[in-house]
């Protein structure tokens, strides 16, 4: 190997951690959105190999799906009834005793079908850091304190009209260990369950405006621009709360062509790979 391509090598990664730079994963995410933009063709959820996320490369499926009985599923799944949910669930802030620290915020909005009609009594359920970056989880060790008055979770049904509404603080950005100096923008992981446990569909809330949005690997295997601006939030504020909390709107889509962007498609990061164990 002639010296050159040895120190070329050496610079893409840090000589502490081994980790590539932000740099390369910058150039492969360049890399493949012209080639995205030259091949024409829309392409609107996750790659489930996106090469900058590190870790799809090793977990996305290889196979062909394998069709499962859904009765045999539902006999092992878990159940949920209505009045499994508790409304103060969906209260964030109200899980110690005492306030969480961090902006306090409330998020709502829809869910919806393809055709947009409310899709009804559709259980919702929330995860999230909290204000420094943390969650709850015995893998996520980064030197953020822990909020002893957050656990980050909650749920709720949504109303007649597929409406969802939670308080709760804006989450932190984190670091994980897909490249050096990796930071994931801030976010809220939803889950929503439709008739039975095998419609279980995750997805992630971002905030807008995140200066992270053009580093993060995750957010950007959604190659298509407008698909991805469907993961992010909208500022309300009529929904803001005079010296309590500011208001966020986001609505999820289900089916058709402008359906949210799914975990089922994109990888969940949390807690199975090598993000919690950073």
């Amino acid at each position: 190997m002639s010296s050159s391509r040895v120190i070329q090598g050496a610079a893409t990664r840090h000589p502490s951690t081994g980790l590539v730079h932000q740099h390369v994963i910058d150039d492969e995410i360049a890399q493949v959105r012209r080639a995205h933009e030259a091949a024409g063709v829309a392409e609107l959820q996750p790659r489930l190999d996106y090469a900058p996320y590190r870790s799809s490369l090793l977990r996305h499926p290889t196979k062909d799906l394998h069709h499962a009985d859904p009765e045999g599923v539902e006999l092992w799944a878990p159940c949920f009834g209505e009045r499994d949910v508790d409304p103060l669930e969906a209260d964030l802030t109200i899980q110690g005793g005492g306030e969480p620290i961090g902006e306090r915020m409330v998020v709502t909005g829809r869910v919806l079908d393809g055709d947009g009609r409310p899709v009804r009594r559709q259980l919702v359920e929330v995860w999230q850091a909290n204000a420094g970056g943390r969650y709850v989880h015995k893998r996520d060790q980064h030197p953020a304190p822990l909020d002893p008055n957050f656990t980050g979770v909650g749920r709720c049904i949504t109303d007649d009209q597929g409406r969802y509404r939670f308080t709760t603080i804006k989450p932190g950005p984190y670091p994980w260990r897909n490249h050096h100096n990796a930071w994931r923008p801030a976010h809220i992981h939803f889950s929503l369950f439709g008739t039975d446990f095998t419609q279980r569909l995750v997805t992630q809330m971002y905030f807008p405006g995140d200066p992270l949005f053009a580093l993060d690997p995750i957010y950007q295997s959604i190659v298509d621009p407008k698909a991805r601006e469907r993961l992010v939030a909208t500022y309300d504020h009529d929904l803001t709360q005079h010296e309590w909390a500011t208001g966020y709107r986001w609505d999820v889509v289900l089916t058709g062509g402008h359906r949210t962007p799914l975990e089922g498609d994109l990888d969940v990061e949390r807690g199975e790979d090598e993000e919690a164990g950073r």
